[in-house]
């Protein structure tokens, strides 16, 4: 049996990377703050034959979301798969550019993206080293390579993350655990900005299964249109 934690599973890319592994026969764990819509994923998830559970916590809440990995994994037997991708929500992120960012407007998405995934990936990287096996995965916006002035502290701290996600295949490399980032060059579902490519989640969510298998060499892969 194996199974997939999707951490920032929303009704979009997260719901189409669960149906990506779940009609490859895995087991779905989905962690978000919000109960009502996670149960609302598994409800739409077991209608079309996946067996998924909700395991509700906040990625700034490092022991609720430490639990809620271990949840999964006793529920599931383990957690094959790590896919880490919250998003903030534009009451809890503030948008500053280089010239506009404080101290303050970074250290919250710090908290929220870097700081969260590196907890996520402690809670499940001991049983994938034992195991010899896993995949961990790490999206951000492709700003996280080629930045934008209109969200700048966004894109300092997406960075970070690449940076970690690649450095991390790195020393990964032999283990038999794949890590990966993976940066998204699109608005995905409805335009945000005009003018700028949008993709539908179920374009991208093969990008994923990609690094999962056929691709385990590879520390990054973009999606672009």
């Amino acid at each position: 049996m194996t199974s997939i934690a999707i951490i920032g599973a929303g009704p979009q890319l997260g719901l189409s990377i669960a149906r990506t592994f779940g009609a490859q026969g895995f087991d779905v764990a989905l962690i978000s703050r919000n109960r009502a819509k996670l149960d609302d994923l598994v409800a739409q998830l077991a209608a079309e034959g996946i067996n998924a559970a909700a395991f509700p916590a906040d990625v700034l809440d490092r022991d609720a979301l430490t639990q809620a990995l271990k949840d999964a994994a006793a529920q599931f037997g383990g957690i094959d798969v790590l896919e880490y991708s919250p998003v903030g929500s534009f009451g809890s992120t503030t948008l500053t550019t280089p010239t506009g960012t404080e101290p303050s407007h970074v250290q919250h998405e710090m908290e929220f993206q870097l700081y969260g995934a590196i907890a996520a990936t402690q809670a499940v990287l001991p049983a994938m080293r034992e195991a010899g096996a896993g995949t961990l995965l790490y999206t951000t916006g492709a700003g996280s390579i080629d930045p934008v002035p209109a969200v700048a502290n966004v894109n300092a701290v997406a960075a970070a993350l690449r940076n970690w996600a690649i450095n991390l295949h790195k020393e990964l490399d032999g283990t038999g655990i794949q890590a990966a980032h993976v940066g998204i060059d699109v608005s995905i579902g409805m335009s945000v900005v005009p003018g700028f490519p949008t993709a539908k989640p179920e374009q991208i969510s093969p990008v994923y299964w990609d690094l999962h298998t056929t691709k385990r060499d590879q520390a990054e892969l973009v999606f672009s249109l």
